[in-house]
């Protein structure tokens, strides 16, 4: 039977191995927080692969705002990938729109490609895809395993409501993992209406950049 997991989206070392030896089965290594998340450096994530045991996923994001990118972007995101690949992770985070709110279908399946076999999550850019019913299947469609969302809202108890559709469509066929603001004080409130499922949060409760491992514990119990 499938079972509640934890991701914790790592914005330094530091955090990572507050993760690990905190329960959780997975990070997500980024960069710059204030953007929301950006490519890390290789050499921070080879740092942290060479110290982890549990999983960890990368973000592929060039920049901040949005999530339409030049020419020269998608050329930086497949060599990243490429080079990112090399250091032994686990799976790779990223997602790529059209101007009119659509998923970039093309340009998603060539990083999904490039990435295999290692799994792919299409990440909170789903949050803004003009709709999430065709935009699920899109983001199927292209070889993705997992989507992060928050249910279109500013964090999941605002898309509470969209988290329930959105995992309903889904039918089993990709992962729904809650992510944006989820927070042990909020955790239980998604659990007693979703499936089993991958949780997604920074546990970070402070204005630092770096996860508090009581928070992770306090997640891990909701779990």
């Amino acid at each position: 039977m499938k079972k509640n997991q934890l991701e914790i989206a790592c914005f330094n070392y530091e955090s990572a191995i507050i993760a690990q030896e905190s329960g959780a089965d997975r990070i997500e290594l980024c960069d710059n927080m204030q953007l929301g998340g950006t490519t890390p450096n290789a050499v921070l994530a080879l740092r942290v692969r060479e110290a982890l045991s549990i999983k960890m996923h990368v973000i592929i994001r060039p920049r901040g705002g949005d999530f339409v990118y030049t020419d020269e972007e998608f050329v930086e995101m497949k060599q990243d990938i490429k080079h990112l690949k090399k250091l032994g992770i686990d799976g790779f985070v990223f997602g790529i729109l059209n101007a009119d709110g659509s998923v970039n279908k093309k340009q998603n399946q060539e990083l999904v490609h490039l990435a295999s076999p290692l799994s792919c999550t299409f990440h909170r850019a789903f949050d803004v895809v003009d709709s999430f019913e065709k935009g699920i299947e899109d983001v199927i469609d292209c070889g993705f395993k997992t989507i992060l969302t928050s249910g279109r809202g500013k964090n999941v108890e605002d898309g509470f409501d969209d988290l329930i559709k959105i995992q309903a469509l889904a039918k089993g066929r990709i992962e729904i993992m809650p992510g944006g603001g989820l927070r042990s004080s909020n955790i239980k409130l998604l659990q007693e209406k979703l499936e089993p499922t991958f949780y997604h949060s920074s546990a970070i409760t402070d204005n630092t950049e770096t996860a508090n491992p009581e928070e992770i514990k306090e997640l891990r119990n909701f779990l």
